[in-house]
């Protein structure tokens, strides 16, 4: 039988989901089936409207073999599954003679546990489960919403949180999922066979393609802990987010309720002399996180030192105490343990972690306003973690709208592990680079303008001159604007002024849900919508209600940031430059996402405006300004005023 030709392979899943061919998406597919077939890496920038999705699906169930996707954001996962797997699957089938199977994977906590929600495994809250089933009419918004997931686990078949609409908060959620840790496992399980958690993995060993997310797959990679089936090839979309996502996955942390909680939970399981060990280092441990101050600790203080030393041994002895109950049979008494048990083991695992004092991890106190004083440890770096795990055995195209930073994609390789394009060496895979363009024509659909004029922003004060610009800006473009701000106390204070100079709808992240906020905005031209990091990243709104997209300063990272700055300055040790290496480029990828909200269609125009001169007029400008779509570049404030009222009347006139 002759083998069915990409090309013929590409239109037809292209035409199956209504769109037409570009001629990015087939260098894409093009490239994507030969780093496929030669087991090779590759990394392919394809710029918003591409078409990238069909341009790695078509590719690789072509080739046959079991693929791997993990996406960043549930937009995505959502896209895939719902929409592009499934008309890809029917439109291919005729020409593969074979229907691939899919499945969505991810971590057990998003899948309602039935054991948790029927067997009423024990609660640290006062209103645990039963307490509110024995209610007739539950009043708390925790009751309610506790009553419906029982109801919809009764009707779901997937019961991936994701599914339940509405959603429901966290608490509540927490009360009806378990970790992993805490799982009892399908065979002493009760509710094993019917277990949904199990049911995805199950799907998901049969499946042609596999469709998870960065932290599982980091779990899966990283911490070797084989959740994923085996697969031949591996594609990761939304890149650019990956190092983000491991580092998370891989940093620990304590809090004095986190440990209080794992005491309470043991103590009802082990002797008396054991639990006193335990519950008075956590008493010592948040004593003295009630004097924490934020920042890093490149030393561990003595105290602490001796305290986390405790907290350890005492965890040590708790669960080998409790490694005593696992041959009780009693289902209800397993999932008490395991509770305790997974607590417990947390505790100890980061004390050790901390105490050990690796040269390759960053420790430090964190503050929050409403949780208090944490303690955390994550690694200085994870591209060795990644070199050395992710990139053996199979074939990985990773690809984004931005992995091109400052011209060219060795930074975003190098905090992926791997060594300038084109060399190789014993622990240094090889790979390729491929920018497949956008379809858009930046250079004639935006401006990128870069208020020179400004004064240059420093760490505290107003900017009475920004705001006076933003005001200005926003007049001349009739509303029609998303504000990113490097920081919320930034984007608050950009809103007051606004509400009080215009008479403009001035929409502020936080003050409604993310969703909410975005549909709102984009239903009324003459709103503007501010916010800080998720908005760089996540809103998508063709058309002329977004022709204005404005940054108030470059978004380096915090110069206190103590994980930040610890890489940074492990650069500098190393002879590099730590500064372009860490905060520009982190800078660099955050203006090219937020950028990129700009022009989502054809026929979009506007925008970007940047009011921090430095971008203009510091050195480390030009790269930040490469590392953007090629909009036309201008610093004449005036021309971008008179650019800005044009493209509004347009728009006003092509509304009429």
């Amino acid at each position: 039988m002759t083998k069915p030709s990409l090309p013929d392979l590409l239109h037809a899943a292209v035409s199956a989901v209504g769109g037409t061919e570009r001629p990015g998406q087939v260098a894409m597919a093009e490239a994507v089936a030969e780093a496929v077939d030669d087991q090779a890496h590759l990394l392919v920038q394809a710029g918003t409207g591409t078409g990238k999705s069909l341009g790695y699906l078509v590719p690789a169930l072509a080739h046959g073999e079991r693929v791997v996707v993990a996406t960043a954001t549930l937009a995505l996962q959502r896209q895939l599954v719902e929409r592009d797997m499934p008309r890809t699957v029917e439109a291919l089938h005729p020409q593969l003679r074979r229907r691939p199977q899919f499945a969505m994977l991810k971590g057990r906590s998003n899948y309602v546990c039935l054991h948790r929600l029927h067997e009423g495994a024990p609660q640290d809250e006062e209103d645990g489960l039963f307490d509110v089933f024995e209610q007739a009419t539950p009043t708390s918004k925790l009751g309610k919403d506790l009553l419906r997931l029982r109801d919809w686990a009764d009707e779901t078949e997937t019961g991936d949180r994701d599914d339940l609409t509405p959603g429901v908060s966290d608490r509540a959620w927490g009360q009806v999922s378990v970790s992993s840790r805490e799982c009892l496992g399908a065979s002493k399980c009760a509710y094993g066979a019917e277990c949904f958690a199990e049911a995805a993995r199950e799907r998901a060993k049969l499946a042609d393609v596999v469709i998870t997310n960065h932290a599982l797959l980091a779990i899966d990679t990283i911490e070797g802990a084989p959740i994923l089936p085996q697969h031949e090839v591996l594609i990761i979309d939304e890149a650019h987010e990956l190092v983000s996502r491991v580092t998370g996955v891989a940093t620990g942390e304590l809090t004095p309720g986190q440990v209080n909680r794992a005491v309470r939970r043991a103590a009802k399981l082990v002797d008396e002399k054991a639990a006193d060990q335990l519950q008075t280092a956590a008493e010592t441990f948040e004593r003295l996180m009630e004097l924490a101050l934020p920042g890093r600790l490149e030393e561990i203080p003595e105290e602490l030192g001796y305290c986390l030393m405790a907290l350890r041994d005492a965890a040590r002895t708790v669960i080998v105490a409790l490694g005593s109950t696992r041959d009780k049979s009693v289902q209800d008494e397993d999932a008490v343990r395991k509770q305790a048990l997974a607590a417990v083991e947390n505790v100890q695992a980061v004390a050790e972690r901390i105490v050990g004092g690796s040269e390759y991890d960053v420790v430090w106190y964190e503050r929050h306003d409403r949780f208090g004083a944490s303690l955390r440890v994550a690694p200085l770096s994870v591209s060795g973690l990644l070199r050395e795990k992710l990139f053996t055995d199979r074939s990985v195209v990773l690809t984004s709208a931005t992995l091109k930073l400052g011209g060219d994609f060795n930074g975003v390789a190098a905090s992926l592990g791997l060594g300038p394009e084109g060399t190789a060496g014993d622990d240094e895979p090889a790979w390729k680079g491929l920018d497949v363009g956008s379809p858009f024509d930046y250079g004639k659909q935006g401006i990128l303008y870069v208020a020179k004029h400004l004064a240059q922003p420093g760490r505290e004060g107003s900017r009475t001159d920004m705001l006076d610009e933003l005001a200005e800006l926003i007049e001349a473009a009739g509303g029609r604007t998303l504000g990113l701000f490097s920081s919320m106390r930034g984007a608050q204070a950009a809103a007051e002024a606004m509400r009080g100079r215009l008479d403009m709808p001035i929409l502020l992240q936080g003050e409604e849900t993310l969703g909410e906020l975005i549909r709102n905005f984009a239903a009324d031209a003459r709103t503007c919508l501010f916010g800080t990091l998720s908005l760089w990243q996540g809103v998508d709104v063709p058309g002329p209600n977004c022709q204005l997209v404005v940054m108030d300063r470059v978004p380096f990272p915090r110069p206190d940031d103590p994980l930040m700055s610890a890489r940074q300055k492990a650069v500098e040790e190393a002879g590099g430059n730590g500064f372009m290496a860490v905060a520009a480029t982190h800078a660099a990828l955050l203006m090219a996402q937020g950028a990129g909200r700009l022009v989502r269609a054809t026929g979009d125009r506007g925008v970007v405006a940047v009011l921090d001169p430095r971008v203009e007029r510091a050195r480390y400008g030009s790269f930040l300004r490469k590392s953007m779509p090629d909009f036309w570049y201008t610093t004449d404030r005036n021309q971008v005023r008179r650019s800005l009222a044009a493209i509004d009347q347009a728009a006003k006139t092509a509304g009429e």
